[in-house]
């Protein structure tokens, strides 16, 4: 029979190979961007690197953006229950641009919740006696 600590241990390491597994696919924009070629990179490779697009959108009659769109999810934001409650420490984005079947843009941009924290800041403005 197994003692109470060798049982705790077992239960401990099971719920950590459990909690690790997932079946869903895992992005990272930023590196992922760069597995896109422009001028060689189609609609299918772009489908294998990303999956589907999050939004799609005519940019004119015969230029079409796929927008891939991810949350840089902070510690609090993953943990079960309460995570919800918690606000994302920023985002990230691509925006691939094609021409019929073929890639003719790729841009990756990313903000920081704080990026634009300076845009209430009116210190600057104060006189100096």
């Amino acid at each position: 029979m197994p003692s109470l600590r060798r049982l705790c241990s077992l239960l401990l390491v099971v719920g950590f190979v459990l909690t690790g597994c997932s079946n869903h696919h895992v992005r990272n924009l930023a590196s992922d961007a760069s597995l896109i070629t422009i001028g060689k990179s189609t609609r299918n490779d772009v489908l294998t690197y990303l999956g589907e697009p999050d939004a799609q959108r005519m940019a004119s009659a015969d230029t079409e953006q796929w927008v891939y769109f991810e949350e840089d999810k902070s510690i609090f934001q993953k943990a079960p229950i309460v995570g919800k409650q918690f606000s994302p420490n920023g985002y990230g984005m691509i925006v691939i641009t094609y021409k019929g079947d073929l890639v003719t843009d790729c841009q990756y941009t990313s903000y920081d919740k704080d990026e634009f924290g300076w845009a209430g800041n009116y210190r600057w403005q104060e006189k100096k006696e």
